[in-house]
């Protein structure tokens, strides 16, 4: 088999609502041939992986797959159940899979499985290929130590404990996160302006003095001192004959830890022989250079978790120990107690296996044993001197038995260092009586405690510390998510979504808008690129400024990473039109619906359909329950908004000149078309329709009529505002027009728009995407044909997979279908040479339209070519579309008029192109115009 693609879909995907692992493979001379067709197939895959009995597959009963393999089942499903099993064989517990045939590729299956670490399914992946292709040989396959390296990247990537109690307590309560990196246990909690960090037991509330004093013993004990609080004297020493005095004026037994330890290392404990105590300073040495003395406290090894001003947890700690059975070394019976199912290693478990290393040795010797002693039956021997889980030791839950006394102990120490999340360590003989009366002490103060002794303690009830961490962060009641807008479909995406950022801006909430050609935050342009995608929806939401998101979700972010976002608010789907078939699966208009339906079923407060289209009008059934719909319209006297209305819907509609809102038989006039300056004084009818759109998506997200009439009256189509759509300049006595064509769809749009508008010779500089069918191509130059006067065909910088030349070549092909005069076709492949060739024949009246996949290049080249010719960029105003805005006091030195369509070819050697297309965010291709930042995270 061969791996032809994978993707790691981090959220909602076409596939699932949860984060889903993707691979297409090409099956090879294993296609079409069964299971059943390998000699002992399904039992040597059983003794190699066990666990694959208890899957159920299609059946829904255990054991179902095993049955389907002895039938006969096919490769691509056989390695997408592996892939499962081989996560659940190094611990990590997944079930969702699935294989499907790849339309119109023979041999291609895309197979999807659930994940929950990234580096292990993409590294288990080759692993379950070279199960599925051995055993199909009949091959030995052995995987001893591919488990062992899967093993130990989940070990690597796992959460720790206190870190996955949280992220577990926000995934019940409905609040949203994003791990920062796979690597760290850091993680963004909440959106936007609520947004929330933890990493372990540190929060975003945690002060860095306060860990910075924690980290600081001596610091600690000399506030805990001054707050009246009971705590052992001591003293700093930086070597070990200094240990030794300040022990016989602490008067012995003492404790020797270092100066700013944690876990329990290098700490020893009662300590009376200056030989011990010598010795003890070393090992603490090692981890600090300043070690401190202090009078041993006796009694037992306490933990008091406080979260804020509240108690939430108390623990017994004991040491790491065995007993003896007389027969048995002290490494043998430790041998047995770490097959304690109990214990694994680091956090994975409860408890931590036991290590004999030098400090075990330490305490043994003073014990009078060696690792080879055996010692008596029933002997109790303590193998470390502090009582921490990471070395080994238990825990014992007693928050039932802290008196109340000690409780407000603890709450004042952790106070007093300033600490959020704090750990107090006390040692004292009984937890259930005053600390004072009983000469107790607090030994320690610890920030960043961990949390798995109450959340998994070895006997006791279990406290949800997690769940108290994520309440002091989040109250009840406390809002963790921003409003969220989401907009898809074929074409008006972009000028819809910033339609509505601009509209909640004005209202003075700090607005996120990812769009097609950048990132804007509160209007400003943060990244520019293709920025419709997971990452830049993602980039939004962890950003702490923004109140509100309008997210553009293309095609292609939810084929290649997901969404982002688990719900969001609005959903809104434009139209589903011709466009980009025949790549990631998708051949028919109703895969694409599939694709673009998400946005629908991801919304749940409302979703906005366009009526017209009875793609996206299927999609009503496939909402969420209670999100509600409302549908948009042209067509006053359509049927579906008709039903809908008698219903007692709500819909936005076209009448005359008039957006009109109708909820059930209440219809409200709202704002004439000519005031929407995007459309252009009414002109331009596909932004008529975004308009309504974007007014459906602000009045189901709750929006005034006042605020939407606002929003809309002042947004334009300029290159500030919406560059790259309806851009309209005037240079010299013409008008030149940028505009985002590049399906067919669009470009019928384009060319109805500009007949309305004042005009001698309509000239089109056209191009699109070379990654479309070739019949699509010719398409868009019949249109490019019928409806320009002139055209010119040039070439875009992303050849999408095509040779230079080609797919002009065939949009060629159209515009001659069309009949225009050859001699007013003219083939420029070079995007700027063409747009300077157009300008340079531009007559008195002529409207000039670029066809401006290539965005910032263009709008830059057009700018420049304006500015040479007036003293400021001269931008045609919506409202004065008539008259020419300014006279140009010279014209610009003109080229040579280009040659017609048999005499234009220009010479390959003088232009630079990106020979292939790069990943990207979204719907398109990577830009390839300089200085932009593209979203191209994979």
């Amino acid at each position: 088999m061969k791996v032809l693609d994978t993707r790691i879909l981090r959220g909602p995907n076409i596939h699932s609502l949860r984060p889903c692992f993707l691979a297409v493979l090409d099956l090879e001379e294993l296609d079409d041939k069964p299971s059943s067709s390998f000699p002992d197939f399904t039992d040597r895959l059983i003794e190699l992986l066990p666990g694959i009995k208890d899957h159920r597959c299609s059946t829904g009963y255990r054991g179902g797959f095993v049955d389907r393999l002895r039938e006969g089942t096919y490769p691509a499903h056989i390695t997408e159940h592996v892939l499962i099993e081989l996560q659940c064989a190094v611990g990590i517990d997944v079930g969702f899979g699935k294989a499907r045939t790849v339309p119109k590729r023979p041999r291609q299956y895309t197979i999807v499985c659930s994940y929950k670490i990234e580096k292990v399914v993409t590294e288990a992946l080759p692993v379950a290929i070279k199960i599925v292709e051995g055993l199909a040989r009949g091959e030995h396959v052995d995987i001893t130590e591919d488990l062992k390296e899967l093993r130990y990247w989940a070990e690597r990537y796992a959460l720790g404990p206190s870190t996955n109690a949280i992220v577990e307590a926000a995934a019940r309560r409905g609040i949203p996160l994003f791990r920062v990196t796979e690597g760290a246990s850091l993680f963004q909690l909440g959106w936007g302006k609520h947004m929330k960090r933890i990493q372990a037991t540190v929060t975003s509330q945690t002060s860095h003095i306060a860990v910075e004093l924690a980290s600081d013993k001596d610091m600690t004990k000399a506030i805990l001192a001054e707050a009246g609080l009971p705590v052992p004297s001591g003293e700093i020493v930086r070597s070990a004959e200094a240990a030794i005095v300040a022990a016989r004026r602490i008067r012995r037994p003492v404790a020797l830890k270092p100066f700013n330890g944690n876990q329990g290392k290098g700490v020893s404990l009662n300590l009376t022989d200056p030989g011990q105590i010598a010795a003890a300073y070393d090992l603490a040495a090692v981890h600090s250079r300043s070690v401190i003395v202090e009078r041993y406290i006796t009694g037992q090894d306490y933990r008091v978790l406080v979260v804020g001003q509240d108690v939430i947890a108390a623990a017994c700690r004991r040491p790491a120990n065995v007993i003896g059975d007389g027969d048995r070394t002290i490494t043998a019976l430790v041998d047995i107690e770490n097959t304690n199912p109990m214990r694994g290693n680091g956090h994975m478990k409860p408890m931590t296996w036991i290590k004999l290393d030098e400090s075990a040795r330490q305490v043994l010797d003073r014990q009078g044993y060696t690792f080879d002693s055996v010692p008596p039956a029933g002997e109790l021997v303590v193998l470390k001197e502090n009582a921490n889980l990471s070395t080994g030791g238990a825990a014992e839950d007693v928050t039932h038995l802290l008196h109340p006394s000690t409780a407000a102990v603890c709450v004042r120490a952790a106070l007093a260092i300033g600490l959020d999340v704090c750990g107090i360590d006390i040692v004292c003989d009984d937890i259930s009586e005053p600390l004072a009366e009983q000469g107790g002490a607090i030994i320690e103060v610890n920030a960043a405690p961990g949390i798995r002794m109450h959340q998994h303690p070895s006997k006791g009830k279990a406290h949800d510390v997690g769940a108290a961490i994520l309440e002091s962060l989040f109250p009840k009641d406390t809002p963790s998510r921003i409003p969220v807008i989401t907009v898809t479909g074929t074409n008006g995406k972009t000028t819809t979504a910033l339609m509505i950022g601009h509209t909640i801006q004005a209202t003075g909430a700090v607005t996120g808008v990812t769009t097609t050609e950048a990132i804007y935050v509160n209007g400003r342009v943060v990244q520019v690129g293709d920025c419709t995608g997971y990452w830049s929806a993602r980039s939004v939401l962890t950003n702490p400024m923004v109140e509100a998101a309008v997210l553009e979700t293309a095609r292609g972010g939810m084929l290649k990473r997901g969404l982002a976002f688990d719900v969001a608010d609005v959903g809104v789907v434009l139209n589903i039109q011709d466009d980009h078939l025949g790549q990631h699966g998708i051949e028919t208009l109703e895969d694409l619906a599939r694709v673009k339906k998400l946005v629908v079923t991801t919304a749940k407060k409302a979703v906005v359909l366009n009526a017209e289209d009875s793609l996206t009008v299927d999609m009503a059934q496939d909402k969420r329950e209670g999100a509600e719909v409302l549908y948009f319209t042209l067509d006053p006297g359509h049927p579906v908004v008709a039903r809908h209305l008698e219903e007692g819907g709500r819909a936005v509609y076209l009448r005359r000149n008039m957006i009109m809102l109708a909820n059930g038989f209440h219809h409200t006039p709202l704002v004439e078309i000519e005031r929407i300056p995007a459309t252009l004084r009414g002109r331009a009818r596909h932004n008529i329709a975004n308009a309504a759109a974007a007014i459906a998506a602000l009045w189901a997200a709750g929006y005034t009529n006042e605020q939407m009439i606002a929003g809309m009256t002042t947004f334009t189509s300029d290159v500030d505002q919406n560059p790259g759509r309806l851009n309209l300049f005037h240079i010299r006595d013409f008008q030149v027009m940028l505009d985002y064509a590049h399906n067919q769809a669009s470009y019928k749009s384009l060319i109805g728009t500009v007949r309305q508008l004042p005009h001698n010779r309509l000239i089109g500089v056209i191009t699109a995407p070379g990654d479309r069918y070739p019949e699509k191509l010719r398409e868009i130059g019949l249109i490019a044909g019928q409806g320009f006067d002139e055209v010119y065909v040039r070439q875009m910088k992303d050849l999408r997979g095509r040779p230079l030349g080609e797919a002009p070549d065939i949009i060629l092909e159209g515009v001659r279908e069309a009949g225009l005069d050859p001699s007013k076709v003219y083939r420029i492949l070079d995007a700027a040479d063409a747009v300077e060739a157009a300008i340079a024949d531009g007559k008195a009246g002529d409207l000039i339209v670029v066809g401006c996949a290539d965005t910032a290049a263009l709008i830059a080249q057009v700018r420049g070519i304006a500015e040479r010719n007036l003293p400021t960029v001269a931008q045609v105003s919506p409202f004065d579309l008539a008259p020419p805005v300014r006279s140009l006091p010279a014209p610009m030195a003109a080229p040579a008029a280009p040659a017609p369509l048999s005499n234009a070819i220009r010479s390959v050697d003088e232009v630079t192109w990106v020979a292939a297309a790069s990943p990207n965010d979204g719907e398109s291709g990577a830009k390839a115009t300089a200085g932009r930042t593209e979203d191209n995270n994979d």
